[in-house]
């Protein structure tokens, strides 16, 4: 039973200190990063919502960054950007 209960204040002191990470101001275009529940790395700051991809797929696209650039850059004229 003290395990459980000492598994509950670990617990409830990791949430406090997550709530309180979350509560921080963060300077606007600041981007943060963090492993979702079901493990897959999350890029929080990009737009409303958080870009979220497993390890195997964030390798792939920083594999391919390159061409990425090269890409926006050949298609300048008809890409938006967001302001």
């Amino acid at each position: 039973m003290a395990d459980t209960e000492q598994n509950l204040r670990d617990e409830l002191e990791r949430l406090r200190a997550e709530n309180e990470e979350l509560k921080k101001p963060r300077a606007r275009g600041a981007l943060t990063m963090k492993v979702s529940e079901k493990g897959a790395l999350s890029v929080y700051g990009m737009g409303r919502f958080p870009v979220t991809l497993y390890k195997e797929q964030w390798q792939r696209l920083l594999g391919v960054a390159d061409e990425i650039k090269k890409f926006i850059e050949e298609n300048n004229d008809r890409l938006k950007a967001k302001e």
